[in-house]
């Protein structure tokens, strides 16, 4: 299979007059097997992540600071301006509307770590001077609350509302607050962070009944990043504060995971947005603290989600609705879920949910499990997740959206329902697409990490790293690669010293029979397996090739999952495939589609096809349609099967072509 040169950039061209220093060194985590490399140490030069980059960076950025500017759908940027007294008018738009704007403000900041951008920098000092402006003196900043004071409204006050995102909003400002610290030196951002902390240092030591308002808590993730970026103590102890005070909740619900304390969950449940962003939070902490009672639940809940509650897309939250404790003998205990994780192997795919920004949660949560351990079974949910559920919710152009993904649609849906199963620009909730910039503009993050004299190759694709050692050594390396489409990898050694280091190669869970040669002689050390280490004595010019064998794999999935039972997915590498009615001979429904246990599907790179993908093309079988409309049940026909061509794509570009049916998992045939 040979892929078109047309969508390559050089590498080397990249390489030429990078300066050959190490970005800043970020604050390690005491606790941490790895330590992650600060923004901008690497980057992403050609192929699959480079492209994503460069449309989130000329595309998704500008668009969506229009959009969060503008007036005509809701209120962003606009609700901060009336907060801080420089426009009129009222609060509009959803409670966790200030939360999404930090985050687009993050994915921009992250982008200068790649490009610097004047312009942009400059209009985010004229954002975060707003900012600070509607900031009250004693550090609340929450614009909902704020302007319906400054209209007189004397109800309104800070925590009124459980359910008010107040601390969601502040989690996220904190985080946003340390990535453009880090990115740019400025302090402008991070001084309205300390004091958004500063009050809620007070605020929790006086009226600890507060913390029942932690709803989403990405609050635990901002006051670590906050902590990691200052080094005040002060923060650390605040995030620790707030969790165990989460957990002496005595009305908490399932649908924000405080009916019982963290240490005492054995299980995902509830809403899998706020599940995902405690159980990273929880993660944060443990790697401060070592905390072995913050680890335990999270090892449990992670085996709980990976191997009973998942999809094969990574996809997290199968339910619209749904009741907590299940089927629980304590009637007065159970309460509505949302969003949410459902039961064990509860799994349906026409109204699967899969919120973008729980996939994203479940990403950062993995991530963070990974610097605890070294495992590469972490990162290989963060790769499943990059590739399929985070991915699929975005079109191509960088201007259309998915709030959630489904793995099956049909025309007509069997029941009505609220998301729309065709990308649109904007939707009410718009958690979602800021949360995609800022996941895309760091994406080349999760790519490396170190620990010691190790360099842990995670992710792959055409990228160069820059990092300094602990021993005191620079090194500087490119990855030549057009993965995902091919597993072939190059990794060359552009500069290093002369003391020994280690190469530490993520081997992922599916590629059976992976090769390593070093100046392309094979490794002398065991077959690799989980993250293959070389180490030696390194020299400019060395190149370490990884093949990584990329055969099409037929999956099924376990048999308590009853919406899939006798059907069959498609994945190759990472990436998880699925039938669009466009690709189906006319007179062909996605439905109609059955495929045997034996097919054969040949990869073919199309350039010409959804931005550059490998589809997978073959020959299954297809029944004539029948109309069951007005059936429920009826005896059993045999299926007279004709043989039919079938060409699958990548599950994260189906619907760009327009409205379409679609699915991942397919009959079986006998």
């Amino acid at each position: 299979m040979k892929i078109s040169k047309s969508k390559k950039s050089g590498w080397i061209l990249v390489m030429i007059g990078l300066v050959a220093q190490p970005a800043p060194a970020a604050n390690p985590s005491r606790f941490a097997q790895m330590e992650p490399l600060p923004l901008g140490a690497a980057r992403w030069t050609s192929g699959f992540w480079a492209d994503r980059f460069e449309l989130c960076r000329a595309q998704m950025i500008p668009s969506m600071e229009r959009l969060m500017e503008g007036t005509n759908d809701t209120q962003f940027f606009r609700n901060f301006e009336i907060a801080a007294g420089q426009a009129a008018g009222r609060s509009r738009g959803a409670s966790f509307n200030d939360g999404d704007f930090y985050k687009w403000m993050e994915g921009a900041t992250a982008s200068l770590a790649i490009e610097k951008n004047s312009a942009l920098e400059a209009r985010l000092d004229e954002i975060i001077a707003v900012i600070a402006r509607a900031q009250r003196a004693d550090g609340y900043l929450h614009t909902p609350v704020q302007i319906k004071q400054r209209a007189g409204d004397t109800n309104a006050v800070p925590f009124g509302d459980r359910n008010n995102f107040e601390m969601y909003n502040l989690g996220h400002l904190m985080t946003t607050a340390a990535v453009h610290h880090q990115v740019t030196g400025k302090t402008n951002l991070l001084v309205v962070a300390q004091r958004a902390a500063g009050f809620l240092e007070t605020t929790f030591s006086n009226a600890p009944a507060n913390a029942r308002s932690s709803v989403c808590p990405s609050h635990l993730m901002g006051l670590v990043d906050l902590y990691r970026e200052t080094q005040d103590p002060r923060y650390l102890e605040l995030a620790q504060t707030v969790l165990r005070l989460r957990g002496e909740i005595k009305d908490g619900v399932s649908d924000n995971q405080d009916r019982i304390p963290l240490a005492k969950q054995r299980e995902a449940e509830g809403h899998a947005v706020r599940a995902n962003y405690l159980y990273a939070g929880a993660a944060d902490l443990f790697l401060e603290t070592g905390d072995t009672n913050l680890w335990r639940p999270l090892a449990q809940i992670w085996t709980n989600v990976v191997t009973e509650k998942m999809y094969i897309t990574g996809g997290c939250g199968a339910l619209y609705d749904g009741a907590a404790p299940d089927a629980a003998r304590d009637q007065k205990n159970i309460t509505r879920v949302h969003q949410a994780y459902g039961r064990n192997f509860q799994l349906p795919n026409i109204t699967a949910h899969n919120e973008t920004c729980a996939n994203i949660g479940n990403a950062l949560w993995n991530w963070r499990m990974f610097l605890a351990t070294g495992a590469a079974k972490y990162m290989d949910v963060v790769e499943l997740e990059l590739y399929n559920a985070i991915l699929s919710g975005m079109a191509l152009d960088g201007t259309n959206f998915f709030y959630t993904n489904p793995l099956r649609v049909t025309d007509p849906l069997p029941v009505a329902l609220r998301w729309s199963r065709q990308r649109v620009p904007f939707v009410s909730s718009f958690c979602c697409p800021p949360n995609l910039v800022r996941t895309i503009a760091e994406s080349a993050d999760y790519a490396y990490a170190k620990s010691g004299d190790q360099i842990w190759v995670n992710l792959f694709g055409a990228s160069r790293l820059v990092t300094k050692l602990s021993n005191g050594e620079t090194v500087q390396l490119a990855q030549e690669t057009e993965y995902p489409w091919s597993g072939r990898v190059r990794i060359r050694i552009i500069a290093c010293g002369e003391k020994e280091f280690a190469l530490r190669l993520r081997i992922p869970g599916w590629a059976a029979g992976a090769t390593v040669r070093v100046n392309r002689r094979p490794a002398e050390n065991a077959a690799p397996e989980n993250y293959f280490e070389i180490r030696r004595t390194w020299a400019p010019g060395d190149v370490v090739d990884l093949d990584l064998p990329m055969p099409v794999r037929l999956m099924e999935a376990n048999p308590l999952v009853e919406e899939t039972l006798n059907q069959l997915a498609v994945q190759r590498g990472p990436v998880v495939y699925c039938l669009e009615s466009t690709d189906l001979p006319a007179g062909v429904r996605v439905s109609d589609v059955r495929i045997p246990a034996d097919l054969q599907l040949a990869a073919r790179y199309d350039g010409r096809l959804l931005g550059g993908i490998v589809v997978l093309e073959g020959q299954a079988e297809a029944g004539s349609g029948e109309n069951w409309q007005g059936k429920l049940y009826r005896e059993v026909q045999p299926a007279a099967l004709k043989p039919v061509p079938v060409k699958l794509i990548p599950y994260s570009v189906w619907q760009n072509r327009g409205p379409s049916e679609m699915s991942v998992w397919l009959p079986r045939a006998k």
